[in-house]
């Protein structure tokens, strides 16, 4: 999106012009094209964590064992129970609860530490992925930052915010998760199958089928549903996509009605979310029965030849009550180490496209020596320079393609305090030499200079903290009147934002407001006018005060009277300032200094208004044809 600011070292409050709109989420089952090598970039970037990780995998490991040693523990209870009704039903003895206590009270104690581990294991490594997912966020907004606009031509805004949001959300959800299962899963399984040798090697054999056959259905269960997620994912984002869509142009849906189609379209990708959404969550679901279930056939095994070996002697009562307990606490950490594998997938699918993000070419180097600019009220510090406002083009070449040139040979010398008008039909390369100028890209060939330093000798946030702008698209962030205004200048007064706003015809309309300078614009900003939104972003401008101004039909969005009224704030703004006009509406660029014309990346005319209509060529035309149209 377009803004009005003055260019410089500042950030957005607010919202961010970065585009709105759910961007791609990341599906389950979304597979990484290259696993280890994103696995061994995400393993360094945890790195410096690897002490806390490591801290936090031995206190799952502490937690897992206590929990594990819990059922071997209970079984001595039950067989001194049992013994004891045993004794006292011969006559010969009673139930110790004395001893009974002691286990039991011990018991509870083991779980409580188990739990102690468990609940610290759990806030440490929170915090490790907190930090990781503010280390990264915090990486890829400098990388937008640093990434040259070319870009974010070829890269829609949902996409970068895709991986800030959906692909962080995703690594920072998988890791705290993933991390301690896999080693209190891995830890549980070892546990508990010693601990069942300790008491039956031969049931244990038994057990040991409840591994692979839970293994094999839940790997084809989720097999089976991924297609499913992938397309209940996708055509979720059909259905919010439409939405929004059809609420951000409700009036335009409206005027054409338009609802019957909109209501068509919802219905279509709903009724293919619907199919999708209970195929998938219905195979997810079948996953826990039957698991049970094989669980559940296991556990007749066990519980027939527990019970043939405490006939013949072999086993205790609480021995058998134990096994059973262990073989019912297999089958969880079992279907868990089969989640992960497919959270791990989706873990570094996310991975890679953050890398692949943060890995992307970055802007030009800045040299050492850069040259900075002397602020105007400021003194002048080392390698900083004071800029007259004089720009001169010098042969400059640029495509944004190398291959194909838009502007093929443009030379130009603009003296400060001159205004500059660019004309010329669509595409003719009007908005591409404003962009030369402020070096949102670099030119191929030739040179630009302004003060007569190369643009390319600064700093560029120096380079653009001399240009003010205003474009045709009007860009306006939630918040109050008084402080769109301010973004111009952040450190600005209220007396200064207010004759900033008088100086650009602001003031008379925010007057009439509910809350005059402290009405709270919108998210859309649409609780105002087109026209009005255009004349805030030239307040905005003249707050700025900058060296050089650049107007893109700046004007465009307001009507004939408006244009009058603030066509005096323009020209005080303009006054003794290098100003550069791109216009279509050649009756705003009568009174330029120069009047350039573009036609396919060349200046085809040059001269002032009246010189370029007695010359009765490319500038004629374009002006006739106007007012012919017009009339």
């Amino acid at each position: 999106m377009s803004e009005t600011k003055r260019m410089g070292r500042r950030g957005a409050p607010g919202r961010g012009p970065l585009g709105r709109g759910p961007g791609p989420l990341m599906m389950p089952g979304d597979k990484a094209r290259d696993f280890r090598g994103t696995m061994k970039k995400l393993a360094g970037y945890l790195g410096r964590y690897r002490w806390t990780i490591l801290f936090v995998w031995l206190l799952a490991l502490a937690s897992t064992v206590f929990a594990t040693l819990g059922p071997k523990i209970l079984a001595g209870a039950i067989d001194a129970l049992v013994s004891g009704f045993m004794l006292q039903l011969a006559g010969t003895g009673g139930i110790d609860f004395e001893k009974i206590g002691r286990i039991m009270l011990g018991l509870v104690g083991l779980y409580l530490v188990s739990a102690a581990f468990f609940y610290w294991q759990g806030f440490v490594m929170t915090g490790v992925t907190m930090k990781v997912t503010y280390r990264m966020r915090d990486d890829i907004q400098h990388k937008i930052h640093t990434l040259p606009l070319r870009y974010f031509d070829k890269t829609t805004h949902g996409e970068v915010l895709s991986r800030i949001t959906n692909d962080v959300d995703t690594i920072s959800h998988t890791l705290n998760q993933s991390l301690t299962q896999i080693i209190t899963s891995l830890t549980s399984i070892i546990g508990i199958l010693l601990m069942m040798l300790t008491i039956s090697w031969r049931m244990t054999l038994a057990a040991l089928c409840i591994i692979p056959l839970s293994l094999i259905c839940v790997t084809l269960i989720v097999k089976k549903s991924q297609k499913y997620f992938v397309n209940q994912q996708k055509y979720l984002g059909h259905v919010n996509g439409h939405v929004e869509e059809m609420f951000g142009s409700h009036v335009v849906m409206k005027a054409f009605n338009g609802e019957k189609d909109s209501l068509k379209t919802f219905s279509g990708y709903n009724d293919a979310l619907y199919q999708f959404a209970w195929k998938a969550n219905f195979l997810s679901g079948l996953m826990m029965p039957i698991t049970a279930l094989i669980g559940n056939f296991v556990y007749v095994v066990i519980c027939v030849l527990g019970g043939y070996f405490t006939v013949n002697g072999t086993m205790t009562i609480g021995g058998i009550q134990a096994f059973i307990q262990y073989v019912r606490s297999l089958t969880q950490p079992v279907s868990q180490l089969a989640n992960i594998s497919n959270i791990l997938q989706q873990t570094v699918a996310a991975a890679e496209r953050v890398f692949e993000f943060l890995n992307e070419a970055e802007e030009t180097p800045e040299a050492a020596d850069a040259l900075t600019v002397s602020r105007k009220d400021g003194p002048d510090g080392a390698g900083s320079v004071r800029i007259s406002g004089g720009v001169c083009f010098e042969h400059a070449a640029f495509g944004y393609d190398p291959q194909k040139l838009v502007i093929h040979d443009f030379s130009i010398r603009v003296e400060p305090g001159q205004k500059i008008a660019i004309v010329g039909p669509t595409g003719a390369g009007k908005t591409t030499i404003v962009k030369l100028l402020m070096r949102f890209y670099d030119v191929n060939s030739g040179r630009i200079t302004v003060g007569g330093y190369d643009v390319q000798s600064f700093k560029r946030d120096e380079l653009r903290s001399i240009f003010g702008m205003v474009l045709q698209d009007t860009w306006l962030f939630n918040g109050t009147i008084a402080d769109n205004i301010r973004y111009g200048r952040l450190d600005a007064t209220n007396e200064e934002v207010i004759a900033a706003a008088r100086a650009a015809q602001v003031d008379h309309f925010v007057r009439t407001l509910p809350d005059g300078y402290q009405m709270v614009l919108n998210e859309e900003a649409d609780n105002i006018s087109q026209g009005q939104k255009q004349l805030l972003t030239i307040a905005r401008a003249i707050l700025a005060d900058p060296e050089i101004l650049i107007l893109d039909e700046a004007t465009s969005s307001v009507d004939t009277r408006t244009e009058t009224l603030i066509q005096k704030g323009m020209d005080h703004l303009m006054k003794g300032r290098t100003s550069f006009v791109i216009a279509h509406r050649l009756s705003t660029i009568r009174h330029a200094d120069l009047i350039l014309c573009m036609r396919d990346g060349d200046i085809v005319e040059q001269g002032t208004h009246d010189e370029l209509l007695a010359k009765n060529g490319f500038y004629a035309n374009l002006y006739n044809s106007q007012f012919e149209t017009a009339g």
